[in-house]
């Protein structure tokens, strides 16, 4: 009898091997890197992405010896930061902490694309699948997402909310659609931004990460109301998943990726892909990562791809039918 547990560990073994012979083949990847590497991050500093790349190029500086730079270039939905990776060396020395909208969302939102994220990048791993909450300021007289909906109908229009991703202000329309109400969107440049609208009470409720709101949870100074999944979150542990108040609100995360420029030698790339589940895997930086909320996760090259995909086709309508376009 087949034992397909024994067969799948077989065939990742094969695998590995195949990319690390790949690897041995090629001197260019064999020594790479030789200099530091680049990660350019297309928000500003204190959000998810950068957070993340931080974690990541500590690491990677120590098992490379050679310095990882991060750099912030935030700015027109990422699509600053994209492009400015899209046209540099296809060599592995330069790479793209990119967000869902930038991968899966952008092309549907401008007339005239100004990168094509299919043919334009090289996918190297999923990094991280982040948590979605919704959350007030704690002196704000909304205690649940219930109280939320009953004040949004009660004044159509009244209620705003700030996001800073593609994705977090899909998630309000979709919000909007699915409770029945009407509230407007704030759009800001990144979790640093948001958090700092709810602090300030300049919005009445935010749809973001936790990455850049930790302490503020942790201290009492925000209110959770929900989650966009399941998955626990501690800091607030009675925080209940939206689609058990909302029907037909499905799971939403926002993801983090890296990519490289199309062209970079396959043996780059698969020895980059490595090394970043190696670092994801290593249990104090998951600790930090999940502390955050940001959830590490990794794939191959080959299914980051195809779930790129699947993620494009996924929100292709759902950008459509907002209305939201960026020219």
């Amino acid at each position: 009898m087949i034992r397909f547990p024994c067969c799948i560990a077989l065939l990742s073994a094969l695998l590995s091997f195949g990319a690390l012979a790949q690897e041995r083949a090629d001197p260019e990847a064999a020594n790479f890197p030789a200099r530091s590497i680049r990660i350019v991050v297309p928000f500003p500093a204190g959000g998810p992405s950068d957070v993340l790349a931080r974690l990541i190029a500590q690491k990677m500086t120590e098992d490379f010896g050679q310095p990882m730079v991060v750099e912030n270039r935030p700015g027109a939905n990422t699509v600053l930061g994209a492009q400015a990776v899209a046209k540099a060396a296809p060599d592995g020395y330069t790479l793209l902490m990119a967000i869902d909208s930038t991968l899966a969302m952008n092309q549907y939102l401008y007339r005239t694309p100004p990168y094509d994220p299919f043919n334009d990048f090289a996918p190297v791993t999923l990094v991280a699948k982040t948590l979605q909450l919704m959350m007030v300021h704690a002196a704000s007289e909304v205690k649940s997402v219930g109280d939320l909906i009953a004040k949004a109908k009660a004044a159509p229009g009244r209620l705003n909310y700030g996001a800073g991703t593609i994705t977090t202000r899909l998630t309000g329309y979709l919000f909007n659609q699915a409770a029945g109400v009407n509230t407007v969107l704030v759009p800001y440049n990144g979790s640093a931004e948001v958090t700092q609208g709810l602090l300030t009470r300049s919005v009445d409720f935010t749809l973001d990460g936790p990455s850049a709101a930790a302490s503020l949870i942790q201290d009492g100074r925000f209110r959770v109301l929900a989650k966009f999944d399941d998955r626990p979150f501690p800091p607030a542990p009675d925080a209940p998943a939206i689609g058990t108040i909302v029907p037909g609100l499905d799971a939403i995360s926002v993801w983090l990726g890296l990519v490289a420029p199309k062209g970079t030698p396959p043996a780059i790339v698969n020895k980059l892909q490595r090394e970043v589940a190696k670092v994801l895997a290593d249990p104090a930086i998951k600790a930090k990562a999940d502390a955050a909320g940001l959830f590490p996760v990794t794939t191959t090259p080959a299914e980051f791809a195809a779930f790129i995909a699947r993620e494009a086709e996924r929100w292709s309508k759902v950008v459509k039918d907002s209305g939201m376009r960026y020219d």
